[in-house]
């Protein structure tokens, strides 16, 4: 590999130096930053190269994936792949998936399997509603004989969404028109087992918030016999309507009412209930409390007789765990974890022991650690043993005895399998092998004796092979990463640096910074903070960043010093008093905390100009960059802010309240953690830029702040995008259109180089 990649190495580095060269103009760093921004954004040449979606099969031993059939024919087909040998077979060609009187096979946007392996299930066709719902056709395949067959008799074209197969694969259930349906595959006879579904009555999927903040979105399950079926149901009559107005598409504006609940309003009434498969009245189970102040948020049947219950009250600050008869309704509590602050959903309930106890992960004790329960009550069990966090429960090899978790004890930029006896006894042993160190991730099968593993470096586009545990052993490659690292290692220069930086009271911050590549330690250079700073991600991790590190490392070579940290409230894993400290003032300790480490570093470097700073962030970050300009106007000096939440009474009450209480009864917090209420602190540069489509983080809280700003006689600039969403990427160049944007803003209001 040395030698296929030495020369090309030579000539892009080459290159590279005579753009350096080029960068010594204000002109030539302009010039070279589009580029660059054009070649990442625009022409993708540095995307790597990705494995899956992969299904394992047989409990590991193979493994399926969709991908194109081999020209000059068209289409895709289902292939499986033996995990040990990597020998290919095709499951289902593309030629079965032809239906009758048409030329071209189905274009798969998923698909599942019956538990038999008899039937396919193809989702296709599809539409989007908003966010991650979609609407689409479903088609089942009866694998021999090959019968081809369209779900939903007269349903309108991709009008059907969340099918799935019942347990013996011969019926499937979906939602259309939020109803729940269950179709035979023998003779295409559709029972309804709701007709109640209405705008404001939503059976079998979720609406906004619960899709947002709890990831509900699939709203139904089958019981493991296939003779009920148990789903949420929401009533949204009474939330606060959101209208979004298109004023692009169509010669009159066209208006998306979205029920949104902000904090501090009415949510969704939600209950669950189960239905004979043959339709007829549904029995609800009896969940305490009142249902429009406490979130129903997971469910699962645990056996033929009972479905499981996590729910959180409406301050989520206790969560309940709940048993609920699927024949009378009844409900009792078999667990409780609570907080003083708020505790986190468990995103899945593994279940042990034939179904006699279940891991549960929990910061009751100070870290966030694995805990046995028993199903009938009884005293939770420590399962990880350590003083640190695990970061998430990764699968379980109950056969060996071992759980397998990701946890990083020494270092909370990075992620590593580790195993614990499911017993209770020993230590966390680390599995991922010492040198090799960064941020890796593991897809185990069914079992716990392969896994899908991905593993990058800050500096080290990600890679994927296929692994045998516990031993860790690279059974092959399942990405070749060679070309992408000929062509990105000579933007990699200088390497990143990760530091901790102290910020006094005996409290340090992770940080990283990139330089440029004429780096000169004697001068002193102008800096860009990248932030995000809120409970719900970190920018400091020693993990591949794909474009918009790229973008990072561009800057860096304009001449700026590019750093980012994770201040305290961040959901590093340093314990829950560091993620927890923020709760109620949301948005008051970040700017603090970022301000400090920019006094730090800029008093412990001499090359930081303390005089040049700039800041810059999206959602989250967007609000933290405002927070940094009108809290610390002398320290950040331009700020470029992109779909922020400038006023917190404007965001969804799961997330909001989570983390502040309801406004009503935190009033102060809220004016604290919002920035439109320190607007006046504003000196520098600062740039606003909105999606006006934009469904989560909405558009209307930009205005109110562009308001404020206007009142005050404060000078500013606002970007605004016509309908496009929170990600700001819908259209041909919007992506490229916003890096040029920032980088632009960035190269006027605070010039590049020492």
């Amino acid at each position: 590999m040395k030698r296929l990649t030495k020369g090309p190495l030579r000539i892009a580095g080459a290159i590279l130096l005579a753009g350096a060269m080029a960068l010594a103009q204000p002109e030539g760093r302009a010039e070279a930053l589009y580029e660059q921004i054009d070649r990442i954004f625009q022409k993708k040449e540095f995307d790597a190269p990705r494995f899956g979606p992969a299904r394992w099969l047989q409990g590991g031993a193979a493994y399926a994936m969709v991908e194109p059939v081999a020209p000059p024919a068209t289409g895709r087909e289902i292939v499986r792949y033996e995990t040990a040998t990597g020998a290919r077979s095709i499951l289902v060609p593309a030629s079965l998936l032809v239906p009758a009187g048409g030329s071209a096979p189905l274009d798969i946007s998923d698909y599942a399997w019956s538990l038999d392996g008899a039937r396919l299930l193809v989702f296709t066709n599809t539409r989007k509603v908003w966010r991650n719902h979609t609407r689409g056709d479903y088609w089942v395949l009866t694998v021999q004989g090959g019968r081809l067959q369209r779900l939903g008799g007269d349903a309108p074209e991709a009008s059907l969404m969340f099918a799935k197969f019942s347990p013996d694969g011969t019926r499937v259930a979906y939602v259309r028109g939020n109803n729940i349906q269950v179709e035979r595959l023998d003779d295409g006879r559709i029972t309804a087992l709701t007709s109640d579904g209405s705008e404001t009555t939503i059976n079998g999927t979720s609406d906004w918030v619960y899709e947002e903040e709890l990831g509900v979105r699939d709203a139904f399950r089958w019981s493991p016999d296939g003779k009920n079926v148990a789903y949420w149901q929401f009533d949204s009559s009474g939330v606060g309507i959101f209208s979004l107005i298109n004023t692009t598409d169509t010669l009159y504006p066209v208006i998306t009412r979205i029920p949104y609940p902000k904090a501090g309003s009415i949510n969704s009434a939600v209950r669950i209930g189960v239905v004979s498969e043959s339709g007829g009245a549904t029995r609800w189970l009896q969940t305490p409390g009142d249902p429009r102040n406490s979130y129903l948020a997971r469910m699962e049947w645990v056996d033929d007789a009972a479905v499981a219950i996590q729910q959180l009250n409406r301050l989520q600050n206790q969560n309940d765990f709940l048993m609920g008869d699927a024949k009378t309704g009844e409900v009792r509590r078999v667990f409780r974890d609570e907080s003083t602050t708020w505790v986190d959903l468990v995103a899945e309930v593994k279940w042990v022991d034939s179904g006699k106890a279940f891991l549960w992960v929990s910061e009751r004790d100070g870290w966030r650690q694995v805990f046995r329960v028993p199903r009938d009550g009884g005293e939770a069990r420590l399962l990880t043993r350590f003083e640190a966090d695990i970061i998430s429960v990764a699968g379980v090899d109950e056969a060996s005895g071992w759980l397998y978790t990701i946890a990083s004890p020494k270092n909370a930029t990075q992620q590593y399998l580790y195993r614990s006896k499911l017993d209770g006894s020993g230590v966390p042993e680390r599995v991922t092998p010492e040198a090799q160190s960064g941020t890796h991730g593991y897809d185990l099968a069914p079992g716990g004796r392969v896994a899908f593993h991905t593993y990058s470096r800050f500096d080290a586009p990600t890679a994927t092979d296929v692994i045998a545990l516990p031993e860790h052993r690279s059974l092959r490659s399942l990405t070749d990463t060679s070309a992408l690292l000929a062509k990105v290692t000579p933007l990699l220069a200088p390497p990143v640096e990760f530091f901790k930086v102290d910020i006094g009271s005996g409290v340090s911050l992770d940080g990283w910074m990139l330089k440029p590549l004429d780096f000169d330690p004697t001068k002193r250079y102008p800096v860009i903070v990248h932030v995000y700073g809120e409970p719900a991600g970190q920018t400091v991790t020693d993990r591949w960043g794909g474009g918009r590190m790229l973008f990072h490392r561009a800057l860096a070579q304009a001449g700026y010093l590019v750093v980012s940290f994770d201040n305290r409230g961040t959901p590093a894993p340093r314990g829950a008093a560091w993620r927890k400290i923020v709760y109620g003032t949301v948005g008051d300790l970040s700017s603090k905390d970022q301000a400090a480490a920019v006094r730090a570093l800029s008093a412990q470097r001499s090359y930081v100009d303390a005089e040049r700073v700039g800041v810059w962030g999206w959602s989250g970050g967007g609000s933290n960059t405002l927070n940094a300009m009108f809290r610390f106007p002398d320290i950040f000096r331009v700020g470029v802010s992109v779909a922020p939440v400038p006023d917190q009474r404007l965001y969804d009450t799961i997330y909001q309240e989570r983390y502040m209480g309801v406004p009503q009864d935190n009033v102060e917090g809220y004016r604290i953690g919002s920035p439109i209420n320190f607007a006046e602190g504003l000196k520098g540069n600062l740039l606003i830029v909105h999606g006006s489509g934009d469904d989560n983080v909405h558009y209307q809280g930009t205005e109110r702040l562009i308001n404020r700003l206007i009142e005050l006689g404060k000078p500013f600039d606002t970007m605004v995008y016509p309908n496009r969403t929170h990600a700001i990427a819908e259209g041909p160049g919007t992506t490229p259109h916003v890096y040029r944007l920032i980088a632009r803003y960035f190269l006027e209001h605070l010039p590049p180089g020492p």
